[in-house]
């Protein structure tokens, strides 16, 4: 139920397909992609090919949702459900046109690989064993020879970890070949590569060799399907770069799973459908602060410098020394937008190395893997052990009196502590208020 208002069954929609159909186009989508779906999905798309067809013959108005609910006899939430997996797969990109009394979309059908150039695709040969086993992989792989590619309002595309989490891969396996370059597949969120073509740089590594267009597709695709971290997949890239710094593929597919069982073990991948993350809450933090939480969560460090330097673009100083010391600690991207964030409104718009290092080494022991976690430990630091000098009044076995002065004059210094408390709750109120100004100030240069 969760899909619900999403769409309405009185909006409209029109069909439109990107090029040709392949002649094998069946045998994908029954052996290949189904599995990976499911049959609503398929049906799915199987259903807005043939009203296309009706579409073009016809000339017929624009369809409602309704004729989808009656034709999969499925309610709406699921027809939702099974559209943004088409989305999340490449397989369908959707276009939303608001009008004055109505809503309409265009479904625009993605092609879907040939059979062999299924395979040749990392990602989706890889969720493919996954999810039916090395016999049934093996003997589909077999049935089919080798061969070619295709290619290709306001685009609101799924991408796919928008849609779908996949799991920690157990065992590894051989028969996945090196994928090719391809013009469509899996829509995947970009990744700012210029904290690794930095990090090659420092190392005279040629980054238009080892992060070449075909190789950036696959660190992508890998990155997204093993949840890696921006210092995570530099090392896989170090252990999978040769002494003539090529990548290595299948080094670096082996590095990456490596890295994930080290992190999770023992789970394997599998495709599930992702479950509506709840707003971050921090207590007494207003919304503003919740969209800046999420902004320093979805962007990279490079944007967040961009947006925090005087003019447009981050100088290149501090960009390397900023993914020198993210690399180094282990940090994810998004606790890093916090420490630099925290760290210039600290020291008055500047970025103190050692001021960087000495937290970034601290939160790194604190092993903190959101932005949520780095901003709750901001706002709501922990409590210093008071060093409370020992008690050598009574001791066991003592029989000496503790004269009633003294504990009176103990009693009375339990009441400034107290007062200490409340001031210590108006400074996190200050500090919250602060770091919220800050946020806004730096969000609204984008706006």
């Amino acid at each position: 139920m969760e899909h619900l208002g999403k769409i309405l069954p009185i909006d409209g929609y029109q069909v439109l397909l990107q090029g040709s159909l392949p002649t094998d186009y069946l045998a994908s989508l029954t052996h290949l992609y189904q599995p990976l779906l499911g049959i609503e999905a398929i049906s799915l798309y199987h259903l807005l090919l043939q009203e296309k067809e009706m579409q073009d013959q016809t000339d017929s108005m624009l369809q409602t949702h309704h004729t989808l609910m009656n034709y999969l006899n499925l309610p709406l939430d699921q027809i939702y459900g099974a559209r943004i997996k088409l989305e999340g797969i490449g397989l369908l990109k959707t276009y939303k046109q608001e009008m004055e009394d109505k809503v309409s979309y265009l479904y625009k059908l993605i092609p879907p690989f040939r059979p062999v150039a299924f395979f040749e695709d990392l990602m989706l040969a890889e969720l493919l064993y996954r999810q039916i086993g090395r016999v049934k992989f093996t003997s589909l792989q077999a049935m089919y020879g080798k061969k070619q590619t295709i290619l290709s309002g306001v685009d609101m595309t799924a991408t796919f970890t928008d849609v779908f989490q996949t799991f920690q891969p157990h065992g590894i396996h051989q028969e996945t070949p090196t994928p090719k370059e391809e013009t469509h597949g899996i829509p995947l969120k970009p990744i700012d590569f210029t904290i690794l073509s930095q990090t090659l740089k420092r190392k005279m590594i040629p980054v238009e060799k080892a992060l070449s267009e075909r190789n950036r597709r696959i660190i992508t695709q890998l990155q997204q399907l093993y949840h890696l971290e921006m210092y995570e997949l530099e090392q896989a890239i170090n252990w999978a770069l040769t002494d003539e710094n090529e990548l290595d593929i299948e080094q670096l597919q082996a590095a990456c799973e490596d890295l994930f069982r080290d992190k999770a073990g023992g789970v394997d991948i599998k495709l599930a459908m992702k479950q509506l993350e709840e707003t971050p809450k921090i207590e007494q933090v207003t919304s503003e602060m919740d969209q800046s939480l999420h902004r320093l969560a979805t962007i990279s460090t490079k944007e967040l410098l961009d947006d925090l330097s005087v003019g447009d673009h981050a100088g290149e100083q501090d960009l390397k020394m900023v993914s020198e010391i993210m690399i180094k600690q282990g940090i994810p991207t998004q606790v890093m937008n916090v420490l630099v964030t925290y760290v210039m409104h600290q020291t008055n718009n500047q970025l103190a190395r050692p001021y960087l290092e000495k937290i970034a080494s601290h939160w790194s022991r604190l092993k903190f893997k959101t932005a949520k976690q780095a901003m709750d430990y901001i706002l709501h630091p922990p409590e210093k052990k008071s060093n409370k000098q020992n008690n050598n009044f009574q001791r066991k076995g003592s029989s000496e009196i503790i004269p009633e002065w003294f504990k009176e004059r103990k009693q009375q210094a339990k009441q400034p502590e107290k007062q200490q408390g409340e001031q210590l709750s108006e400074q996190e109120k200050r500090a919250q208020e602060e770091m919220i100004a800050l946020l806004e100030k730096y969000d609204s240069k984008d706006n």
